[in-house]
Formats: C-alpha cells, sequence, structure tokens
C-alpha cells in the first residue's frame, strides 16, 4: 500500500498557489520565500536531493526563527510597521510547523533525557541534547532545548 498523502513541499506548493489565486501578498510572499529556502537546501552541497518532510520542517523552523528575531529588532529599533510584516509572516510559517512545545513538556522531556544518559553534570550536556534533539525537533528551538537541559541538570 502507498502513501498518498501529499509531502509538505507539495502542500505549501498548492497553497502558494492558491494564496496567488486569492491575491494575499503577504501568505504568497511568505510561501514564496518558504518554497525558495526549501530549493536552496535541496540543491546546498554536491548532489541535488529531495527534502523528507522533516528536513522541510527544519527549514520552516529556521525561516520561522528569523522573522521572531526580525520582529524583536524592528519592535526594539521603533519601526512597529516592520515588526507587524515579520509577525504576519511569521504567523503563516507557524501554520506548518507542529505545535511548540510548553515549557513544562520540554523540561520533563529534558529531565527524562538526563535520567536516560546518566548525566551528573554541565560536561555531559552535549550527550543529553543529542539524546533530546531528535525528540522535540520543530517543536522547540534550540535555544529553549539548551535552557531546558540546563535547569535538568543543575537540579
Amino acid at each position: 500500500m502507498t502513501d498518498t498523502t501529499p509531502g509538505l513541499k507539495a502542500t505549501l506548493q498548492h497553497d502558494l498557489h492558491t494564496a496567488i489565486r486569492e491575491q494575499d501578498k503577504v501568505r504568497s510572499g511568505t510561501l514564496r520565500m518558504a518554497l525558495t529556502s526549501v530549493t536552496n537546501e535541496e540543491v546546498a552541497g554536491k548532489a541535488h536531493r529531495e527534502l523528507s518532510d522533516a528536513d522541510v520542517i527544519g527549514v520552516l523552523t529556521k525561516e520561522a526563527k528569523r522573522r521572531r528575531e526580525a520582529a524583536t529588532a524592528y519592535t526594539d529599533a521603533g519601526r512597529p510597521e516592520l515588526a507587524a510584516r515579520e509577525e504576519a509572516e511569521l504567523a503563516v510559517l507557524e501554520a506548518y510547523l507542529p505545535a511548540q512545545l510548553d515549557d513544562a513538556t520540554l523540561d520533563r522531556m529534558a529531565a527524562e533525557a538526563v535520567t536516560e544518559v546518566g548525566a551528573s553534570g554541565m560536561q555531559q550536556m552535549g550527550q543529553v541534547m543529542k539524546v533530546l534533539q531528535p525528540r522535540v525537533a520543530g517543536q522547540a528551538e534550540g535555544g529553549r532545548v539548551a535552557a531546558a537541559v540546563r535547569r535538568a541538570l543543575q537540579a
């Protein structure tokens, strides 16, 4: 039996066509940018490759992080109109990302990873991160994961 569900990249392309037809400038511009980033990732390196849905989510997560940081920078610089545009693009991207883990869940998962690795101090943070990162992929940014691991190791 073959899987007939479209991949995330195909969904992005379909939604881009719909946004263009509906003349939704923010949505179409954001999806165009996201698909360009996906294509750039596909051709990066020595050989062209087709990205898996997990890889596409990774690309979208990076783009969402860029939007979040840009919105903060524009807000701090007193440019609310530019911050609002970045936040609108972020909202479009977040619709394609898995739900973000709350801090309590992330802390629990970090504590479990610390126990699993048998880590006793900050020296083993890398080992804990190596175990935890795949479990939270796309559901929490690296900085939040690292902070949760630090809290778990200091407990």
